[in-house]
């Protein structure tokens, strides 16, 4: 049985609303709650009570200053000391400080637009975090929480095409789990053409994409190879990985060279060569991150005499996010919901994240 989408009409908003403002780069002193004025959507765009807002990387870097090209090491161990501020530090350009971060969101629609669906009022929705403003023509991308105002607030407005109701039975805070982490191992998993009798290898399968990806291959009927900590093993495999390999071992020497067709690796860093080392001739490396470091060293032999696809993957495809609704829908993915924090433990969230001892995905939950 599923949840309806439709909820009752919303009582009339309040003038303000309770929302974390990123104030600039540097350390958890820079998250500050604070009372603002409630968005007011304007023409082609909806208003959204968010419900729950997924923890990831991508907001932690963002404040660090971690895009900019000036930073050379991994994502692993930050979070404490506050760097040097970095006005190069965003997705595109320049993060628009100060701002709402915030790219996860599952929300109510409670106002649109005068030119607006009204019936899409009351609709429990995700929002697609990866916005096309060009077209899917145009790889330009700009993204929720990153590029402007995001979902760490009681409110957040983006464009109605943006936002996709959903029916399932699923919690406000597993639906959360979703965009970021699902949207950008679907794109992967499409981009790289995968299908049954492939054999895949997913490097930080724990991780929220990379768990992501592991249930996403598998429902493609691919065969699942995933590297993680040992401690995590048995999580991963109920999900649907065929093999482990703990993250110190030698890969190239359990698999063996020129055994996996499409390697699926955010995490890069030093072992960016054994994972073109791995793929046999013709295979596709695809990746949307670098949580061990952004630098790698590149043999253009390997590169070239192997045939090899490497396929960088930030803005989504079309087809992605209505493909993940649809999933959701039919029971084909699950989330994986580690623990939920109140909107304003924000900086106790991303501690507790930066662990890395979950195995999903943190989820915060804003004042109803």
């Amino acid at each position: 049985m599923s949840c309806q989408t439709k909820r009752p009409s919303p009582p009339d908003l309040p003038a303000t609303m309770q929302a974390i403002v990123t104030t600039g780069t540097g350390g958890y002193d820079k998250l500050e709650l604070q009372t603002v004025p409630i968005p007011e959507p304007a023409r082609g765009e909806v208003l959204l009570r968010v419900l729950a807002a997924g923890v990831n990387n991508t907001e932690i870097n963002t404040r660090l200053g971690w895009y900019s090209a000036s930073v050379r090491t991994g994502t692993e161990g930050a979070g404490e000391d506050p760097p040097t501020p970095r006005d190069d530090g965003g997705w595109n350009k320049t993060t628009p400080f100060p701002f709402i971060q915030g790219t996860d969101c599952c929300g109510e629609v409670v106002k649109v637009a005068a030119d607006g669906d009204k019936s899409l009022i009351g609709a429990r929705v995700l929002v697609r975090a990866c916005m096309r403003p060009k077209g899917f023509a145009s790889m330009d991308n700009i993204w929720m929480g990153s590029d402007f105002d995001g979902a760490f607030a009681q409110f957040v407005k983006v464009p109605a095409q943006e936002v996709f109701p959903i029916e399932c039975p699923w919690t406000d805070a597993e639906l959360a789990t979703i965009p970021c982490a699902y949207g950008t191992a679907e794109n992967m998993v499409h981009r790289a053409g995968i299908s049954k009798d492939m054999r895949v290898l997913i490097t930080g399968a724990s991780g929220g994409v990379g768990s992501a990806a592991v249930q996403l291959v598998k429902r493609r009927g691919a065969e699942v190879v995933a590297i993680s900590t040992k401690a995590k093993h048995d999580a991963i495999r109920a999900i649907g990985a065929d093999r482990m390999i703990d993250r110190n071992a030698d890969a190239v020497e359990l698999l063996g060279e020129e055994s996996i067709d499409v390697v699926i690796d955010n995490v890069a860093g030093s072992g960016f060569g054994a994972m073109l080392k791995l793929l046999k001739r013709g295979g596709t490396y695809v990746s949307s991150g670098a949580i061990a470091g952004p630098l790698v060293e590149l043999d253009m032999r390997t590169f070239y005499l192997k045939n090899l696809m490497l396929i960088g993957c930030t803005a989504w495809d079309e087809a992605v996010f209505p493909n993940l609704v649809s999933y959701i829908e039919r029971g084909e993915i699950r989330p994986l919901l580690e623990r939920t924090y109140p909107l304003e433990q924000i900086a106790d969230a991303q501690r507790d994240f930066l662990q890395k001892r979950h195995v999903g995905k943190i989820v915060l939950i804003p004042p109803a």
